[in-house]
């Protein structure tokens, strides 16, 4: 059975940073891109960063709101994918997933999903 487990989310203000988590057991980590999703409060699913499968890290992709500020990476060692997230925003307040890819390169695609873990930004 594949599970995704995410950790690292929390309150903070404006303009700190968190680091979240997602460990993944049940399948190989290996050979998957993986990517980060969020939802806010009324608002539908969004795509947030994404990485591609290598034994050296990946190349990544990120939505346009996050560039500069989000960076995903992944440890293949530990099996697990993280998600750097520095000058948070009010606007960045949403349940963060962390979601498995069904290739090596990110297509959109996903196999699989975590539970998410809350992040909130107070103003």
């Amino acid at each position: 059975q594949v599970q995704l487990v995410e950790s690292g989310g929390g309150l903070v203000q404006a303009g700190a940073s968190l680091r979240l988590s997602c460990a993944v057991s049940g399948r190989s980590f290996s050979g998957y891109a993986m990517g980060w999703f969020r939802q806010a409060p009324g608002k539908e699913r969004e795509f947030v960063a994404a990485i591609n499968w290598s034994w050296s890290g990946g190349s990544t992709v990120y939505t346009d709101s996050v560039k500069g500020r989000f960076t995903i990476s992944r440890d293949n060692a530990k099996n697990t994918l993280y998600l750097q997230m520095n000058s948070l925003k009010p606007d960045d307040t949403a349940v963060y997933y962390c979601a498995a890819g069904t290739g090596a390169r990110w297509s959109g695609g996903t196999s699989h999903w975590g539970q998410g873990t809350q992040v909130t930004v107070s103003s």
